[in-house]
């Protein structure tokens, strides 16, 4: 991967500006931090009303192109190879993982892209009806990722921990082209995602 667009460990890092009173994600104070609990997030979404769905992953998908422009200035993802792309949605997620989205893992197959998410946070929701909302917040921010990065998918969640599943999986079915040997992991063994691929012959 290109040294302009790897990341560091020490970028995940939270940086406390005392003086501001503000959290950041890196050492470089540039992606500010909003501490919310999952139930606020719930909450602020059934404001959402009718036709939720799409607004919410609008959302999503505003935050993940924000989290994409500052963790990556000024990058050109037009001349990026697929393999670098890949690089940094797994670079992303492990972002978001250490940010107490989750435990994300994904998954690149030929023709689509699986990604899950263990404890998630609806965790501590699960009776919660609206609870169902950051399921769709979820599916915007991966969403939009992969529209950041242009890789064109279409996404949906098909297992949801919500129902009793170890975790909540997201589908992403390529639009246009299909992703290479190189591109492909071949070797998905254990995890959620490979429960779901034995389980339904991926």
């Amino acid at each position: 991967m290109s040294r302009r667009i790897k990341k560091s460990k020490k970028d995940d890092l939270i940086h406390i500006e005392e003086t501001l009173g503000h959290l950041f994600l890196g050492e470089k104070p540039t992606l500010r931090l909003l501490m919310l609990r999952p139930i606020d997030i719930i909450e602020f979404t059934e404001f959402a009303g009718v036709n939720s769905e799409d607004i919410i992953i609008w959302v999503g998908k505003t935050l993940a192109k924000y989290f994409i422009e500052q963790l990556f200035p000024g990058e050109n993802w037009d001349n990026a190879t697929t393999l670098d792309k890949k690089e940094v949605f797994i670079g992303v997620l492990e972002s978001l993982e250490h940010l107490g989205y989750g435990i994300i893992t994904s998954a690149f197959l030929k023709d689509k892209i699986l990604v899950a998410v263990e404890d998630p946070l609806t965790e501590d929701e699960k009776d919660n009806i609206m609870a169902k909302n950051l399921c769709i917040l979820y599916q915007g921010l991966f969403n939009g990722v992969m529209e950041q990065l242009g890789i064109d998918a279409d996404g949906e969640e098909i297992q949801c921990y919500l129902k009793d599943d170890e975790a909540c999986i997201f589908k992403f079915e390529l639009l246009v082209d299909e992703f290479g040997s190189e591109e492909i992991d071949s070797d998905v063994k254990s995890g959620p995602i490979a429960h779901y691929m034995e389980r339904y012959k991926v």
